[in-house]
């Protein structure tokens, strides 16, 4: 509501009816269909007022009469107020004189002794005091009329008053002077009493012409009666009365005339007066086909401050064709305010003129041909239709578009670098949601605050579940589009919805956009967030949001374990991890590839935004989502390792390096360079990188994982590093145990063919001194193994050959528990050997290895006497004089 308007300024202040006046002040409407009331002194002067701007407008006065207010009406700021007056009179005016107004012209007559004046005596007035008025233009201050409300100074008139006269001409004059003129003016009257004789005494000349000139008509008169008779009179006396009654009609059809001009001007008067209204019902219709609706609300309301309360005919049926023109345009304007789309501020200007011209028309019998309960509710379910519906129809859009495409790649094939329709599909509804969603949740804002409601109750229950109703719908869209891991059949049950079932690899090439339609729905979602929506409708898309974040984190991490699954390939065998000799830099390409990882799923989903929840709750879906993904991406690592140990295997020719069969050690493969640089890796190297591999994640890699994830901000993954370390165990013992029966086997199944070499026998004399053959062909082999491993990783000398070791003392047990009797010789012989063998390997012997041991030499029958011991340390001290740079390697501890 706009403030009152306020009348500061007249000009001029006074004036008779038809006085252009110019009035200043504020507030004096926005624009001229904002003007309608105008009273000067009480007078009506609407139809006369020229809207200039908000501080002024030009008027006439009307026919009042004395000081009076000027009252201004707005539509915008109701009834205002004056602090100026103006004062009205009316005025004699003469025949020389301008007017607005008409003025009944009669001639002023002065009578003297029934005498007429020939001149009017308004022009040949002279002071009756006959004095000169000359030196008397000093004014009395007061207003004269004020004074003397019902009388004037003119001497022509009935309500002639001394006082005004004396004091508007004769207020300088000195009392000798106005003495003198009361002398003159008695003289004046004297002389126009004197009598008919003085009369005659002065006009005697003028009386004598008189009476010659009635003498000779008399004489004429007699004359002609002798000549024609006493009828000329009787003719005469009938030209007389024929003129009398040619003249009559004559005035007759004159004031007929006039009257008609009379009628006709008072029409025009009045058409022009109330033109305003004539012409209102062509002016409302052409103003709302422009789409002028403030106009025509103005203009309607106009009409009924002016005319809602007239009597007159032709008023009425003015109004009523109005009225039904405004009932017209009431239902385009609904038509119009539920029709989409449309803008916010559209919507709310047309709620607001249909709002306006229902509650001038209401409670009156027009108006109760057409009730529109509310119409600002009614655009609201309207926006919200056409938000639902406009979902549905891009839905089905894309999903026939992708359906047919589909079809189409069948014969070739789909362009990676363009965005699958699920993609477009999820931008455009994001773009419908961040602009739709808002428009109506402000179009409800105004409603609720009061700016567009009706007069009838709000709905804010029914607001807030089309609010919400919208939300799940565009969330229900997504899910099917985006999340397709998911189980979607209680989805599409409740929904009735369905995207088109894409090959595998229609889905795989959309894998890769998940993180684009996770952007698009974050910006609508930050979009909604601004609105200050309701926690509840929020956390429907936040949700959602949850869900595509996981989902893009595991379609993030199944790529990076394919990824690791294709390692293998890119295996150099190049052995440069300082802290544990014999692995290569595999765990390192894991590690680079984990750490990319993390960052792709860092940067895309992982780290929340505005309003988004942590994924990494303790016990939470993300939680073990990331769990799962975690022992996936290390089982495949572990997979690659063993491929790698186990398919090179199957591809090649392993050696054995087993003296008897192939020679020295190594002997097969002179050029064979231990860590792969510069020759060829055999199998057995791979076989050793592969569990040096095992044995550095086991020991190092996998912890320092679970040091990266936390600083990611990731909770330690202790479950899925601890998995991963129990299935590294377990593919270590199996490739352990490949290794030990690859190099143990061969070497073992030596020893029973070297030991009974050229008909050799236990209980028969021999030559003793040196070991037998099998014996130190068993150290040569043992000392192959032990330069192959420690060539490769020195860590694992120790699982290997203790293995090696057991296998050898359970076959040294087996084959002396098979020997009935002992020679003298034979006992000391075998006790060297055995000896040897413990002695050198003490490093590798487990406790089962030594009971093997004892076994052995326990089953040499008989036992030893004191002699044979003797002589057996003798031999055993200097075979290992002998041999102890060959058994030399042995007894390095820790290597």
């Amino acid at each position: 509501m706009a403030p009152q308007p306020v009348v500061t300024g007249l000009s001029p202040k006074e004036g008779p009816p038809g006085t252009r006046v110019i009035i200043r002040g504020e507030f004096l409407g926005t624009r001229l269909q904002d003007l309608i009331g105008l009273k000067i002194c009480g007078s009506d002067c609407l139809l006369s007022a020229e809207w200039k701007s908000p501080n002024k407008i030009i008027a006439r006065t009307g026919p009042a009469k004395g000081k009076g207010d000027i009252i201004v009406t707005t539509l915008s700021g109701g009834v205002g107020t004056s602090t100026v007056q103006f004062r009205a009179y009316h005025e004699t005016i003469g025949p020389l004189k301008e007017s607005a107004v008409w003025i009944e012209e009669s001639p002023s007559q002065n009578f003297a002794w029934g005498r007429r004046t020939l001149a009017q005596s308004g022009l040949t007035q002279e002071d009756p005091l006959g004095l000169s008025i000359e030196g008397n233009e000093q004014k009395i201050p007061e207003d004269l009329r004020d004074l003397f409300p019902d009388a004037c100074g003119d001497l022509s008139q009935d309500n002639f008053s001394p006082s005004w006269f004396m004091l508007e001409n004769h207020l300088a004059t000195s009392f000798e002077d106005l003495k003198a003129g009361l002398a003159y003016l008695k003289r004046k009257v004297e002389s126009q009493k004197e009598g008919q004789l003085s009369f005659l005494k002065s006009n005697a000349g003028s009386v004598i012409d008189q009476l010659d000139t009635l003498m000779n008509i008399r004489d004429k008169l007699q004359e002609d009666e002798k000549l024609h008779g006493n009828e000329q009179l009787d003719v005469l006396e009938a030209s007389i009365e024929n003129s009398i009654s040619e003249s009559q009609k004559i005035f007759t059809d004159v004031l007929v005339r006039k009257e008609k001009a009379d009628s006709t001007r008072s029409v025009l008067f009045a058409l022009s007066r109330h033109k305003f209204l004539f012409c209102l019902p062509n002016s409302v219709d052409r103003r709302a086909k422009a789409g002028e609706y403030d106009i025509v609300v103005n203009d309607y309301s106009r009409a009924k401050n002016l005319f809602g309360k007239t009597e007159i005919p032709i008023f009425r049926k003015v109004l009523e064709e109005v009225d039904q023109r405004i009932l017209s345009i009431r239902k385009q304007l609904h038509e119009k305010v539920v029709k989409m789309p449309q803008s916010v501020e559209q919507q709310k200007k047309l709620i607001k003129a249909l709002t306006s011209l229902e509650l001038q028309q209401s409670g009156t019998p027009i108006g109760d041909k057409l009730r529109n309960i509310d119409p600002a509710w009614d655009a609201i379910e309207a926006r919200a239709k056409y938000l639902e519906g406009t979902f549905r129809q891009t839905f089905e859009q894309h999903a026939n578009k992708d359906a047919g495409a589909q079809e189409k790649s069948k014969s070739r094939d789909r362009d990676s670098s363009q965005a699958p329709n699920r993609v477009n599909f999820c931008e455009e509804l994001c773009d419908i949601a961040a602009s739709q969603l808002p428009d109506l949740w402000r179009l409800g804002q105004l409603y609720f605050t009061g700016e567009l409601r009706g007069p009838h109750d709000p709905k804010p229950g029914d607001f807030k579940r089309m609010i919400l109703n919208a939300i799940e719908k565009f969330c229900v869209y997504l899910r099917l589009v985006i999340l397709i891991a998911a189980d979607q059949r209680a989805l599409r049950q409740s929904s009735g919805l369905a995207w088109p079932i894409g090959s595998a690899s229609a889905t795989h090439q959309f894998l890769p956009w998940i993180p684009q339609c996770l952007r698009y729905t974050r910006i609508a979602y930050a979009t909604l967030i601004s609105l200050d929506l309701p926690s509840e409708a929020l956390d429907i898309i936040q949700k959602l949001i949850d869900e595509v974040r996981l989902f893009c984190f595991s379609i993030i991490f199944k790529r990076a374990t394919d990824r690791c699954k294709k390692l293998g390939s890119q295996e150099t065998w190049e052995m440069g991890v300082e802290e544990y000799p014999g692995a290569t830099l595999l765990p390192a390409a894991l590690e680079a590839l984990l750490i990319e990882t993390l960052d792709e799923v860092q940067s895309v989903c992982m780290q929340p935004e505005s309003r988004e929840g942590n994924l990494l709750e303790p016990q939470s879906d993300g939680q073990r989502e990331v769990t799962q993904r975690l022992q996936e991406f290390l089982s495949a690592f572990s997979g690659v390792i063993e491929e790698l140990a186990f398919h090179s295997h199957d591809k090649e020719t392993p050696t054995h390096n087993v003296s008897q069969l192939l020679g020295f050690p190594n002997a097969q493969q002179p050029d064979s360079v231990a860590g792969g640089s510069g020759g060829t890796v055999i199998w057995e190297q791979r076989m050793l990188c592969c569990l040096a591999n095992y044995a550095y994640c086991n020991k190092s890699f996998f912890p320092r994982l679970g040091e990266i994830f936390e600083r990611y901000g990731y909770p330690l993954p202790t479950l899925a590093i601890e998995t991963a370390r129990y299935t590294v165990n377990q593919l270590f013992t199996n490739l352990l145990e490949e290794y030990v029966e690859h190099k143990g086997d061969p070497l073992v199944g030596t020893i029973e063919p070297s030991m009974y070499l050229g008909r050799f026998q236990w209980d028969h004399e021999m030559e003793i001194g040196q070991l037998r053959p099998y014996a130190h062909e068993c150290c040569d082999n043992l000392v192959g193994v032990y330069s192959e491993i420690y060539s490769i990783s020195p860590a694992l000398l120790r699982p290997i050959l203790e293995s090696i070791v057991q296998t050898i003392s359970e076959e040294l047990a087996r084959l002396m528990s098979c020997v009935q009797r002992f020679s003298f010789t034979g006992a000391i012989q075998a006790h060297v050997d055995i000896r040897l063998l413990r002695d050198s390997l003490e490093g590798y012997v487990n406790e089962t290895a030594k009971n093997y041991f004892m076994e052995a030499l326990e089953a040499i029958n008989p036992p030893l006497s004191g002699e044979q011991k003797r002589k057996a340390d003798e031999i055993l001290e200097r075979v290992k004089r002998n041999m102890r740079l060959q058994l030399l390697c042995f007894g390095v501890k820790d290597p």
